[in-house]
């Protein structure tokens, strides 16, 4: 389930939802895409990707968690499939959101899996793991740029292929059999008004986020870099962000404020560099190993701050903080793609920066340390 599941996360998130970004070049070449559109075209893909994990959250909340990841599967295969297609910028743009919404309705259904299929005392370090598939994903997708540059139609219509392919596994390797009944838990029991500070802090650290993400690869190229090289470095921040799935280790050693502010420091360094040395290589390699370690393994601390403060439903805890990382991410997207037309790359990095360090401000409180491993499942199964 483990493996199946970080596949999921690698196509639905590292492959079609961060894939725009990193055909941005490629895109802009060939439909002549601004700055803004581009930036207008990620923050509605990320406000689909918030629709669809409402959704998946709707679903895993009536018991359906197979279906929310079905819902994720098909979507991203669709989606991919219209922008292997797109011949317009309108075209691509409703590829871009179709396939960007596959992401939120994984998630939730794939948190829900997990803590049915693995066993109570494996379920931290599981979940982090899955989670981290973004980071295989993005690998991936670089070194399909790096051998087949000019290729972004086949690469796409790869993609679909592997959506359904990956979902179908996760869905064979999955336990889909409701939780036990626990009598002393009333309804759902989750009460977002507990959920307002990691909220704010998903919030913030999405919009700083999305400048990486949106606009890395089109940066590194525009300042000299070759497809080849972007490729490359998109590979490295890839493999770099595999090592965000270590986060459930930090937070269990370190807690979840000082793992939240160390993650959270890691992306904004990595902004910071590519925005003043795109167009070195080395620059840009360290920023983006920086940058994709980092900004991983806030989601992952994301995952364990939903859980500590909503153990009776953590996938639905995960979801809403999932929506309002994306939700940063569709202002941030559009935001900096403005920022970017009007003031130029350096500035709209250096506001990302920002915006990320903002998040760390609003890390979780007290020093209290995440629960023993599986405490808050047997809490979750009576």
């Amino acid at each position: 389930m483990v493996v199946s599941g970080l596949l999921v996360i690698a196509v639905t998130y590292g492959l079609t939802r961060y894939g725009f970004g990193l055909y941005l070049p490629q895109f802009r070449a060939d439909l002549g895409l601004t700055s803004g559109t581009a930036g207008g075209i990620a923050a509605g893909s990320y406000l689909a990707y918030c629709a669809a994990a409402v959704l998946g959250l709707y679903l895993v909340d009536g018991g359906r968690a197979r279906l929310a990841l079905w819902s994720a599967g098909v979507g991203a295969a669709v989606g991919a499939l219209v922008v292997a297609a797109a011949h317009a910028t309108p075209v691509l743009a409703i590829g871009a959101l179709v396939a960007g919404s596959g992401a939120g309705a994984a998630s939730p259904a794939l948190v829900a899996a997990v803590a049915r299929t693995v066993s109570p005392s494996a379920e931290p370090r599981s979940q982090t793991v899955v989670n981290s598939g973004t980071g295989a994903g993005v690998l991936a997708g670089g070194l399909v740029v790096l051998v087949w540059p000019a290729e972004w139609r086949w690469a796409w219509l790869g993609f679909a292929g592997g959506a359904l392919l990956v979902t179908w596994w996760a869905d064979r390797s999955a336990c889909w059999c409701p939780p036990p009944a626990d009598p002393d838990r009333p309804g759902s029991g989750l009460r977002p008004v507990r959920l307002v500070r990691p909220l704010t802090a998903g919030l913030l650290a999405g919009a700083g986020g999305a400048g990486v993400w949106t606009f890395g690869p089109d940066v590194t190229t525009r300042s000299g870099l070759s497809s080849q090289a972007t490729g490359v470095l998109w590979c490295l921040l890839g493999a770099a962000a595999l090592l965000g799935g270590l986060s459930g280790s930090a937070v269990r050693r370190a807690g979840l404020a000082a793992a939240w502010r160390i993650s959270a420091a890691l992306t904004a360094a990595g902004t910071v560099l590519l925005a003043w040395w795109p167009g070195s290589v080395v620059v840009a390699a360290g920023a983006l190993a920086l940058f994709g370690c980092g900004f991983v393994a806030l989601s992952g601390v994301l995952i364990a701050w939903a859980s500590r403060l909503a153990p009776e439903a953590p996938a639905q805890a995960t979801a809403l903080l999932f929506i309002a990382l994306t939700t940063g991410q569709a202002a941030g997207a559009a935001l900096l793609g403005a920022l970017t037309d009007a003031a130029g790359a350096p500035v709209t990095f250096l506001a990302a920066a920002g915006t990320v360090s903002a998040a760390a401000l609003v890390a979780p409180r007290g020093r209290r340390r995440t629960p023993p491993a599986g405490c808050s499942a047997r809490r979750r199964r009576g």
